[in-house]
């Protein structure tokens, strides 16, 4: 069972559980992958954070003859019926954290003023950006060009530095530039096993943070759409 996969929101189905159903903490949290002291929180309304419950039936994550094994036997351990739905992004751009966007133009500018010969997909890719934007901060016609600075995007988080040296390494070499400041491959095949590597581990940790957020956008419309629901049932009552 350790290596079950947890519910898409299991803090949020965690509530669920503990209101709807006899199941123990103990079972719960296993099945949610929490530590059974917030399921304890959560049943005792002492958790910091207050949760909508998620219904996993509605999600299919279980059933409910699943749950009532569980809540004849206390020592049986659910099993997710259906896991939920890996997200990746494996097209577009990369994500990046909300307080680095601010520093993209920045970081655009500063590519098409230093190389000019990275194409505006390579930039599009390491920044996380849109071809309309490159263009516009190109023409000059971004709506905030006057605050715009070019500055380095490693210095502003953007990108790591062997990213950056390699999509240059890339450009120059398909320009034909000669490019003396990036050391393509000059200690032979064993560092460009390594950048590869490193840039792999990067990629995936980008892919998991592009996950966790869609989680997070997916949880806060639920919760939106929750509170709604809740409002409206309010005023008809009223």
């Amino acid at each position: 069972m350790a290596d079950q996969p947890t519910p898409l929101m299991p803090h949020a189905t965690a509530t669920w559980l503990v209101d709807n159903t006899g199941l123990s903490f103990e079972q719960i949290a296993e099945f949610c992958g929490l530590h059974i002291l917030e399921v304890q929180a959560m049943a005792d309304d002492l958790a910091g954070s207050k949760y909508t419950g998620r219904d996993p039936l509605h999600s299919g994550e279980l059933t409910q003859e699943e749950i009532e094994k569980g809540q004849r036997d206390p020592e049986y351990r659910l099993k997710m019926q259906r896991a939920p739905v890996a997200v990746s992004r494996t097209k577009g751009p990369r994500y990046t954290p909300v307080s680095k966007r601010q520093d993209k133009p920045d970081g655009i500018a500063w590519l098409l003023r230093n190389h000019p010969e990275v194409s505006d997909a390579q930039i599009s890719k390491l920044i996380g950006t849109t071809r309309n934007t490159i263009t516009a901060i190109r023409e000059r016609s971004h709506w905030n060009i006057q605050n715009i600075q070019p500055k380095d995007p490693v210095t502003l988080g953007l990108c790591s530095q062997r990213e950056l040296d390699a999509v240059v390494a890339k450009a120059a070499k398909k320009a034909g530039i000669e490019d003396e400041a990036i050391p393509v491959q000059a200690s032979g095949g064993s560092d460009r096993e390594k950048l590869i590597e490193e840039l792999r581990a990067e990629r995936d940790a980008n892919e998991k943070a592009a996950t966790e957020a869609a989680q997070e956008a997916e949880a806060e419309a639920w919760l939106t759409a929750k509170r709604a629901q809740e409002a409206e049932e309010g005023t008809s009552e009223a």
